[in-house]
């Protein structure tokens, strides 16, 4: 997917949402979405860096992006009904939505994991997002194509030692894509998986601070697949994990 070229208008008249807008792969997809005609809605908890990315989006000549200002760590089930409710009323439609944001926790041995950070984890990881999907589906399920993609990672499809709730979490996404995919399979609705890889971004300087990331690549880099997914050439693919970067991919165990 890294050499796939997406048409200038692969995107025209749709509305996108992306959480963690504000930086890293969310900023540069919402920005790629953007470029290629959609209409982005920022999610992030930083209204700094969401303004910033609304003013980048503006400059482009995209069309004009919508901000909503939420913490998916205090976020509860009526924030994504009155949000839902709010784009129904303002947008009247919902095309599709990247799952970017996360949360890294502390990385260390199992038997360490604290009760508070295993909890934060799973509430960023996978509580807001099963909750904003609930939310969000009678939307998505409303227009004539619709698409979900998660965030996953490569300790999402085997465990890692020492990356504990983070893991979890990712492998619980796949699971949630998966069961997704499979009861929305005669629907207007396609969900699939996004393995970024190792890419320059805060979170995977946090995880390997001894990494010189001049050796990994960029958000942009390996947009090609988040447009994919969003795009109409991807319209009968669902239910997939998809790793961005293949050609940097490790062999599992026994292989």
């Amino acid at each position: 997917m890294l050499d796939y070229h997406a048409s200038p208008d692969l995107l025209n008249d749709k509305v996108i949402l992306v959480t963690g807008a504000g930086d890293g792969i969310g900023r540069e997809a919402a920005l790629s979405y953007g470029a290629h005609g959609a209409t982005v809605i920022l999610l992030g908890k930083t209204v700094k860096k969401l303004e910033a990315v609304y003013d980048e989006l503006l400059a482009q000549g995209s069309p004009e992006p919508a901000i909503i200002p939420l913490d998916l760590q205090g976020a509860t089930k009526q924030h994504y009904l009155d949000m839902a409710e709010t784009l129904k009323q303002q947008f009247g439609r919902l095309d599709g939505v990247l799952f970017n944001a996360g949360h890294l926790g502390v990385l260390g041995p199992f038997e360490m994991i604290g009760e508070d950070e295993w909890d934060k984890v799973m509430q960023i990881n996978v509580k807001s997002q099963f909750l904003m999907t609930q939310a969000l589906l009678p939307l998505l399920k409303a227009t004539p194509s619709a698409s979900i993609v998660y965030t996953s990672s490569g300790v999402g499809k085997q465990g890692r030692a020492y990356w504990g709730s983070y893991a979890v979490s990712k492998f619980a996404t796949e699971g949630m894509m998966e069961v997704l995919a499979d009861e929305l399979d005669n629907t207007r609705v396609r969900v699939n998986c996004i393995n970024p890889g190792a890419t320059r971004t805060d979170m995977r300087a946090r995880a390997y601070p001894g990494e010189d990331p001049a050796t990994l690549r960029t958000p942009r880099d390996i947009i090609p697949l988040y447009l994919y997914l969003m795009g109409s050439d991807s319209q009968h693919v669902s239910g997939q994990s998809l790793d961005a970067q293949p050609d940097k991919i490790r062999p599992r165990a026994g292989q």
